[in-house]
Order: C-alpha cells, then sequence, then structure tokens
C-alpha cells in the first residue's frame, strides 16, 4: 500500500498536466469550430502590436484593442486569437503583432469575426494554430500518457513476490507470475504496444518541429532543417509498429512448452513451438539462446539500462506439421558455470533471452521470449529424439558452410591456407564508421560555429577514434598458413602487412576459443568468438575471428584443429577451453 500510495504521488502531477492539456486542446478545437460559423465585419485599431516577455527564455504576445459595429451599435474588443498568453512557437505573435502595428498607425479596416448570439464577443483571427496545438499535444501525451499510465498500472497490478521467501527455496522461479507453467509468452504484444506507444510519443514531441522549422527556413536560416530528421524517425518508428502488428497478427501468442521445465543450466534448454503457419519444409527456424547481464550504468539523471551477453548459441528447429500448421522442436546444450535467471529483476540482474527468427514470405517471424533457466541439470524427456538429431544433423552441416565460408580454405603446393579478407565485417564496420563520422562532423560544427570548443573537441575525438576502430574491422584482413615447421599468421591493413607471427607445431598447446566483441541492436544479441592457438608460454595467436555464437565456434575450432592435424589432450594444463579435435 505504501508503493502504490507513493506512485499515485508521483503520477498524479503528471496526470493534472496532460487533464489540462487536454481540455486546452479540446476547447481550442470547439472554439474554432464555432467561430468559423461567425460573420464577419470591419474592426477600426486604437491599439497593436507584440510585448515581449523575458524569463528562461523570450516569450512574445500580440495585442489588439479595436471598435466595430454590427446592427448599428457600436461594440470594442481585444481579442486577437484563439489561444490566448504569450508564447515562441513560431513567429506567429510577432509577425501578428506587427500586421496589427500597422493598421493601427494607418487607420487600415481589419476583419474580426462577431458571434451573432452575443455581439459583444469577437475575434480578429479564427484560426487554429497547428504549431502550438502540437506543442500542447506533447504534454497531453507525454504527461498524461506517463500519469494515467501509471494509475492504470498501479491499479491492475497485482501484489510482488519476494523472490527470497521460504516458499521458493527449491522453486525460485515461482516468484515470477509469467514461470508457472512450462508454458512461456513471447514478448511480441507487449512489444508491438511498446513500438505503438513510443512511436505516438515521439511523433507528438516532434510534430511542431516543422512548423517551427518553416518560419526559421523563411528567415535564411537552413541550418534549422536538421530538425527535419526528428519527424523522419517518427515515420521509421510508425513504420516498425505496424511491422510489429503484422507479425502479431499473422503468427499470434505461438508460446514456447519447455521441456524441460524451468530449462537447465548443466544440462538442456529445450521445447515445442506451434506457429500458425502452413507448414513448409523449405522453411528455416533459427533460435539463438543468449544468457544476458542487465544492468544499470551511469548516476544521478544519467542512469541508463544496458545489456552485456555472457553466453550464447544459435541453431535450427526441427520443422514438422504440427496441430496449428508447423511445430517447431528444438534443444541446446547449455554448458555449466552459467548464471541463472532472476525472477525478480532489479537494477542488476541476469535473464535468458530465446529468439525465434525466419524469413518467410510476406511477413518474417522474429519473436522473444524470457525464459526461466536454472542449474538444475535436467534433460529433456518428452521431445522425438529423431527430430532432435536431424535438427543437430542439420546445424552441423549449416555451421560447417558457414565457417568454411568464412575461413576461405584453399590447397596450395606449400599447404594449406586459410585467409579471412577484408570487408568480411562491411556492414558492421560500415555503421561504426558512419557514426564515428557524424560524432567528428558535430564536433567540428560545435568547435567552428558554436564556439563550444570543449564538447566539440569531445565529440570529435571520440568520432575519430570510432571511425579509426571500424575503419580497421573494415579494412584488415587474416592469413594463416601451413608451414613445413607449423603455422604462419598474417595480418594486413589494406593490403600491407603489418604483423606476421611464425608458430612451431611442437609449440602449440591448445586451441581454444573466447568471446572477443559482441554487438546489439534493440533487444538481439550477436557474440562474436575468435579462435586462439595457445603456445606453451601461454601466449594467444589468433588463427580466426568473426564466428557467431558458441556452435559455429566449436566447428572453426574442430575445422582448423582438423585441416592442420593439431591434436590435443582431454586434459590439457591450460585449462577447461581447450577444444580441438582430430
Amino acid at each position: 500500500m505504501k508503493g502504490r500510495i507513493l506512485l499515485a504521488l508521483f503520477a498524479l502531477p503528471f496526470a493534472a498536466v496532460g487533464a489540462w492539456m487536454t481540455w486546452s486542446v479540446g476547447t481550442t478545437l470547439y472554439d474554432a469550430w464555432q467561430m468559423s460559423e461567425w460573420p464577419t465585419t470591419e474592426a477600426y485599431l486604437s491599439n497593436g502590436g507584440y510585448e515581449t516577455h523575458s524569463g528562461d527564455s523570450y516569450t512574445y504576445e500580440a495585442y489588439a484593442e479595436y471598435t466595430y459595429t454590427w446592427n448599428g451599435r457600436s461594440f470594442s474588443g481585444n481579442r486577437v486569437g484563439i489561444s490566448s498568453g504569450a508564447d515562441n512557437i513560431g513567429d506567429y505573435q510577432q509577425d501578428t503583432g506587427r500586421e496589427l502595428q500597422r493598421a493601427a498607425n494607418n487607420n487600415r479596416p481589419m476583419t474580426v469575426h462577431v458571434n451573432p448570439d452575443n455581439p459583444a464577443e469577437s475575434i480578429l483571427d479564427p484560426n487554429v494554430r497547428w504549431g502550438l496545438l502540437g506543442f500542447k499535444m506533447i504534454f497531453v501525451v507525454v504527461f498524461g500518457g506517463i500519469g494515467f499510465g501509471l494509475l492504470i498500472a498501479m491499479f491492475m497490478a497485482e501484489p510482488e513476490k519476494d523472490d527470497e521467501d521460504p516458499a521458493f527455496a527449491d522453486k525460485p522461479w515461482l516468484a515470477n507470475d509469467n514461470w508457472q507453467t512450462n508454458e512461456i509468452k513471447s514478448g511480441s504484444k507487449s512489444t508491438m504496444w511498446g513500438a505503438w506507444v513510443f512511436a505516438v510519443l515521439w511523433n507528438a514531441i516532434s510534430s511542431f518541429i516543422p512548423f517551427a522549422i518553416a518560419g526559421e527556413v523563411e528567415d535564411g536560416n537552413f541550418i534549422a532543417l536538421i530538425g527535419l530528421l526528428f519527424p523522419l524517425v517518427g515515420i521509421g518508428l510508425l513504420a516498425w509498429a505496424i511491422k510489429r502488428t503484422l507479425e502479431w497478427r499473422r503468427f499470434g501468442p505461438s508460446p514456447v512448452l519447455l521441456d524441460p521445465f524451468p530449462g537447465s543450466i548443466g544440462g538442456h534448454v529445450g521445447g515445442t513451438i506451434d506457429l500458425n503457419l502452413p507448414f513448409d519444409p523449405q522453411a528455416e527456424f533459427r533460435l539463438t539462446l543468449t544468457n544476458i547481464h542487465s544492468y544499470m550504468s551511469g548516476s544521478g539523471d544519467d542512469r541508463s539500462r544496458r545489456e552485456k551477453a555472457r553466453w550464447q548459441d544459435a541453431i535450427l528447429a526441427h520443422a514438422e506439421r504440427g496441430s496449428r500448421g508447423t511445430r517447431l522442436i528444438f534443444r541446446f546444450d547449455v554448458p555449466e558455470d552459467l548464471r541463472p535467471s532472476d525472477a525478480e529483476p532489479d537494477d542488476s540482474y541476469f535473464l535468458w533471452r530465446l529468439n525465434l527468427a525466419a524469413d518467410l514470405p510476406g511477413t518474417d517471424l522474429d519473436r522473444d521470449y524470457e525464459l526461466p533457466v536454472y542449474a538444475t541439470a535436467e534433460e529433456s524427456r518428452f521431445l522425438k529424439g529423431y527430430a532432435i538429431e536431424r535438427a543437430r544433423a542439420a546445424q552441423s552441416t549449416f555451421d560447417i558452410q558457414e565457417v568454411r565460408e568464412l575461413i576461405n580454405l584453399s590447397h596450395e603446393a606449400t599447404g594449406k591456407r586459410l585467409l579471412f579478407p577484408m570487408g568480411r565485417s562491411f556492414a558492421g564496420a560500415l555503421g561504426g564508421i558512419i557514426v564515428g563520422a557524424v560524432f567528428v562532423g558535430s564536433g567540428w560544427f560545435l568547435f567552428t560555429h558554436e564556439e563550444a570548443r570543449i564538447f566539440g573537441s569531445i565529440f570529435a575525438v571520440i568520432g575519430a577514434l570510432l571511425t579509426l576502430g571500424f575503419a580497421y574491422m573494415m579494412f584488415n584482413s587474416l592469413e594463416v598458413r601451413q608451414t613445413p615447421s607449423g603455422l604462419r599468421t598474417v595480418r594486413r591493413l589494406l593490403g600491407i602487412p603489418i604483423r606476421t607471427t611464425d608458430l612451431a607445431r611442437s609449440n602449440i598447446a591448445a586451441l581454444k576459443k573466447k568471446s572477443t566483441m559482441q554487438s546489439q541492436s534493440g533487444s538481439k544479441h550477436t557474440v562474436y568468438y575468435t579462435i586462439y592457438a595457445v603456445d606453451r608460454s601461454g601466449k594467444e595467436h589468433v588463427l580466426g575471428d568473426g564466428f557467431k555464437g558458441d556452435s559455429q565456434a566449436d566447428a572453426a575450432l574442430e575445422l582448423i584443429g582438423s585441416e592442420f592435424a593439431i591434436q590435443v589432450e582431454e586434459e590439457d594444463p591450460l585449462g577447461p577451453e581447450v577444444a580441438a579435435r582430430q
């Protein structure tokens, strides 16, 4: 109850601002609708112009005093526009004030709209100021959405469970209401609604920008056109929301039925998924399981939530005919020493995310599931053995094919040769170079045009480092060549050798894999593994990089170890990461 009271106290001011602005927008539109039918007559101004108010920023307010005649009677008025008060949204107040001043000075008549039911009520400009209305809509959507959203969530929320309660000591996953049975729903529906909320908020906030930019461009300030990026991003967000809606409508809930339940560290994470999709034996469904650390970074107002993948594996699911059209069967072999799920998230917690993706005619399949995974060492009991074996064989073939494409294996007179060519990370590196270039450009603009030399220099340096780092990713290559005495590795940049290493076969103690880089796009993580040869002194030498996921890294270890005939005993003194096989 205490938490609900505090949440209500926090939400009510937001809700009040949202309600007040909703009333303001509503009355504006209602007044404009009524005034559009008012007849007009001529009015003469005795005074007109605009006032400037100073505070945190300058605001302006047009004013006028005028007289007019209606049905033989004389009336006076001072209402200029529908919305009263000062503002600085566009140049409306200044432009209108200048026009009113010219009319007053020249004794020139202006058109006034008169309420026929109450001739004492009049207005000079009954038109809606859409820029101002858009600005108010920001408060309606943002403040009202936050305030009323929190109040609704407060009344609908179930009491939180304490995962440290002794009742959950043996089964901590039951502290999460979503993990009461082995049926785990995806986050697709909440993602869809979240996409719409975010798109609406963003577009509401940026809706007045085109109106404000129009005035700036008329004054010759063409740099203001950069502001159009915000509504363009808003269009992209709307497209994303529509895409998520189409995905949900096509595939529906499609929950995972876990076997075992919960998923097991040191055992299996497996199950079935029934899709509302006609069975197609040619379709491929890829599942990616990731162990993620979610944590808060920064301090004060700069705090933000971040995620870091700790382990990842990807497999192809076995697809067969099911009750709803297509049934997927999958199973991951999960190593030990990984962190279990946290039933109740806090500032720092661990989660297991399963992503299901498939490129299909029409709308693609893209689902995320948050699974309960704990150190129970349990194995699947009810999954079809032949389905798992067929999926495993298909995955092994798929991994070997992808690894062979990555390593570019060739046979030459002097021995075998692996080549990891320049440009193998083209897409990711190009995106990083663009981001770095934007930082450099922003820093240059701040330094030269805004005289913000410190911030400009920081932006430029960060951008330059990003650009150089990603340029290295794009333009470096790695060659691994077999020699009579062992292996030679050559790292090149733009074709120019920058590092050459000779490894004697007798000095190679182990091959091992290690995750060295990861990328994130939304909720999706990609963990990249590097293959190392470890010499007798423990020094690591790169033999290959850019392998995605644990299974592909294992396939690379097996292939490299087999092609170069590097054998390592099972119990290697360098540790459990040894994973090369003949």
